[in-house]
C-alpha cells in the first residue's frame, strides 16, 4: 500500500516517527528534530555551488548543475544509503527545507530504486513553525514551578511526573557552573525542538497544568523561549526542603559518580579520567570570584585530594569536603536570596516526598 505525503506534524512528533533529513549537513547541524537522521541529497560544497548557480542563472541551470554533481557512483551510493534507512524505518518520512525540489528529487530517485517513500509537506520550515507555535500555546497553560536548593532533586521530580517538562533535559545542560554533560549541549534550535516535543507528549496525556523546574532565562548557552519564561515568572511555586546530607548525596551521585563513569565510558580510562578532573576543576573555576581567592584555593585543594583518593581507591566520600562548603557558602545563600524575591508565589513547601505527593494529588 502506497503511503501518502503528510502534513500531520503533531502525529510525527507524538509517535517519534523516524525522519530522513535531506538537507545539507550544515543545515542539519544548525537544527534538526529528535527523531531525524542526516542523509543529505547534496553536500555542503555542492549546495553552495548550486545556490550560486541558482542566483546567477536560475532554477533550470541550478537543477542541471545539481544532477551533474551527483550522478554515477556518487548518486548510487547516496540512494543506497537512503534505501537502507527506508527499509529500516518503513513508517518514516523524508523532508528537505520546504518540502520542495530536494524532497521531490529524493523521492523520485528512491522510486527508481524500487522504494516508495513519502515526504513531509512543507518540510523542515513547516515542522519548525509548528513546534514554535506549540511552545507559545503551551505557555498559556497554568504552570507550577518546583523550587529548592541545589541537590533537592528538582530534575528527578520533574522527570517522574507526567506533567513534568524537563528544561535541562531539553538543553542537555544542568544550568550551573558544573552543568555540562559529556555530550555537547544542544543548539538553541534543538533545545526548542526537544522542549516542544515534550510539551506535545505531556498534553497528549491530558495534562492541563505543566510542572517545570525553577530556572533562569539561560540554561548553559540555551535561552528559555520568552513566552514560556514570562509565564514561569508569574507561576505558583512549590519548594522542596531536604536536609543537607540528602542533597549532598544526590550531588555526589550526579556530579561525581555518574560523570566519572560517563567520561570513562566515552573516552576510555586514561583520557576519561583526565577530562573528568578537568570538568570538575573548570566548574569550580567558574565561580572562583564569588568564593574569593583564599576560599577558592582551599576548596580546590580538597577537590584535588578527593580526585586522587577516588582514582586510587574508588572511594568518593572525600568529595564531600569540597561539595559541602560549596553548597553552604555559595549555592544555598545565592539561591535563597533569589527565592526570597518570589516568596509570595510559594503555595507549598515540604520534603521531596511531600512535594511529590502534593503535585500528584494536584494532577
Amino acid at each position: 500500500m502506497t503511503r501518502l505525503n503528510t502534513n500531520d506534524y503533531r502525529a510525527l512528533f507524538l509517535n517519534d516517527v523516524p525522519l530522513m533529513d535531506m538537507r545539507a549537513p550544515v543545515e542539519f547541524v544548525q537544527g534538526a528534530f529528535p527523531m531525524s537522521e542526516s542523509h543529505p541529497l547534496i553536500s555542503d560544497t555542492e549546495r553552495q555551488a548550486v545556490g550560486t548557480c541558482y542566483k546567477e542563472q536560475g532554477q533550470e541551470a541550478a537543477l542541471n548543475l545539481g544532477h551533474s554533481l551527483v550522478n554515477g557512483e556518487l548518486k548510487a551510493a547516496r540512494v543506497a544509503e537512503w534505501k537502507a534507512f527506508c527499509e529500516a524505518n518503513p513508517t518514516g518520512y523524508l523532508y528537505c527545507f520546504r518540502g520542495g525540489l530536494r524532497s521531490q528529487i529524493s523521492q523520485q530517485w528512491l522510486k527508481e530504486a524500487g522504494i516508495d517513500f513519502p515526504y513531509v509537506e512543507g518540510g523542515y520550515k513547516a515542522l519548525r513553525r509548528f513546534l514554535i507555535d506549540t511552545i507559545d500555546e503551551a505557555a498559556q497553560l497554568p504552570i507550577t514551578i518546583v523550587a529548592g536548593n541545589t541537590g533537592s532533586g528538582k530534575t528527578i521530580m520533574i522527570n517522574a511526573l507526567n506533567q513534568g517538562i524537563d528544561l535541562e533535559g531539553a538543553a542537555n545542560h544542568r544550568g550551573s557552573s558544573f552543568g555540562r554533560y559529556v555530550s555537547e549541549q544542544n543548539t538553541q534550535i534543538n533545545f526548542e525542538n526537544n522542549l516542544a516535543v515534550q510539551l506535545i507528549k505531556a498534553q497528549d496525556k491530558g495534562c492541563q497544568r505543566l510542572v517545570l523546574e525553577d530556572e533562569g532565562r539561560v540554561i548553559g548557552s540555551a535561552n528559555v523561549p520568552l513566552s514560556l519564561y514570562q509565564s514561569m515568572q508569574q507561576a505558583e511555586i512549590v519548594k522542596i526542603i531536604d536536609p543537607l546530607d540528602v542533597r549532598l548525596g544526590r550531588l555526589l551521585d550526579d556530579y561525581v559518580i555518574r560523570m566519572q563513569r560517563d567520561f570513562v565510558d566515552q573516552y576510555g580510562e586514561e583520557q576519561g579520567w583526565t577530562l573528568f578532573e578537568t570538568y570538575l576543576e573548570h566548574g569550580l573555576r567558574g565561580i572562583h570570584r564569588r568564593l574569593g581567592h583564599e576560599r577558592y584555593e582551599e576548596v580546590l585543594a580538597h577537590l584535588r585530594s578527593a580526585l586522587s583518593i577516588q582514582r586510587q581507591t574508588g572511594e568518593v566520600d572525600a568529595h564531600l569536603l569540597w561539595l559541602s562548603p560549596l553548597l553552604q557558602e555559595y549555592y544555598d545563600p545565592m539561591y535563597e536570596y533569589q527565592l526570597s524575591n518570589k516568596e509570595s508565589r510559594i503555595v507549598y513547601s515540604g520534603t521531596y516526598d511531600e512535594v511529590m505527593a502534593w503535585l500528584q494529588r494536584r494532577a
